[in-house]
């Protein structure tokens, strides 16, 4: 999946969302206190599992939810869940948060802060009362689901406190543990907002180990995430996901942990002129996580994935 940038606009008006509660919680030093924002917004956060139908079903025939649409079917939740793969939702009639616990735990912050930007965008409040996130157009929910990542990234980063450390810095996996630590949100999430952020053509990539890969593998969308800098969207535009896999496949190693994989490389730009880049790969458990990061103009005439 490709990362999807957001007009200006309603980038703006998103920030504007996640200025109010970081000013109503004292512009707080990270890492962000999750409970602090529930409190401060009223929402309230329960668990189902999406692994276990029958414990799902449960929670879905016990859960008090106002609204006509969800007491004359209350398996609405349900299928909303299986349709669109859910891994956490947001319920506006009792402002209530649902995370799949199924789901790693590390991953639930995440699912919460994007819940919660659900929860605080006038119209996503529109889109998602009754019936209507239950048959909302693909376009329509990818949308959505961009304009929530956009303000997850930016509430759980702290806004302007995660651009101080970054703007300026070079992308690396030292740079990107020290932001984790400090900020205590996932690696995957640290680096999606470290290359959104430069300044600079980058690419991130996350992917299953490019010489691990097991029977879930799909040859032909090999990258779970594709995530460019506006630069890189801009200029490498015709940079395709098979070929920067294909590159790590050939440059890491076949180590199950910690650093796999650094080399140069040059790519092509959309008019044809080549560029120097570095790369790094990292794996972690359950995924790789690789940077692409702009050196310099290079002027020797190299194929793509080929060592400087």
């Amino acid at each position: 999946m490709r990362n999807k940038y957001l007009d200006k606009q309603t980038a703006s008006d998103i920030d504007q969302q996640v200025s109010k509660i970081l000013r109503g919680l004292g512009n707080p030093e990270p890492p962000l206190n999750l409970e602090e924002v529930r409190t401060l917004l009223e929402l309230d956060r329960e668990y189902y599992s999406s692994v276990d139908d029958g414990a799902l079903r449960e929670f879905v025939s016990r859960a008090r939810i106002a609204g006509k649409q969800m007491l004359t079917r209350p398996m609405l939740i349900l299928d909303m869940v299986r349709k669109w793969d859910l891994k956490a939702l947001y319920l506006p009639d009792r402002k209530r948060i649902l995370i799949d616990s199924s789901q790693p735990q590390k991953k639930w912050r995440w699912f919460e802060g994007h819940e919660t930007i659900h929860s605080v965008i006038p119209w996503h409040e529109v889109l998602m009362h009754g019936d209507t996130i239950h048959s909302l157009s693909p376009a329509c929910h990818e949308q959505i689901e961009a304009e929530a990542n956009y303000g997850a990234g930016r509430l759980l980063f702290l806004q302007e406190k995660f651009d101080s450390v970054a703007k300026g810095s070079q992308i690396s996996f030292d740079l990107a543990k020290t932001i984790n630590h400090d900020f205590q949100n996932t690696m995957t999430s640290t680096l999606w907002r470290l290359v959104e952020s430069a300044d600079i053509p980058a690419l991130g990539v996350v992917s299953q180990h490019p010489r691990r890969t097991d029977e879930n593998f799909d040859p032909k969308n090999p990258c779970r995430y594709f995530i460019r800098s506006r630069k890189f969207e801009e200029r490498f535009s015709a940079i395709s996901e098979l070929e920067i896999f294909a590159f790590m496949r050939r440059n890491c190693s076949s180590q199950r942990g910690g650093p796999i994989g650094s080399a140069d490389l040059v790519l092509s730009d959309d008019r044809g002129e080549e560029h120097l880049f570095h790369f790094e790969a990292f794996h972690i458990k359950y995924e790789t996580l690789a940077s692409f990061t702009y050196l310099r103009p290079h002027p020797t005439v190299l194929g793509l994935g080929r060592a400087a």
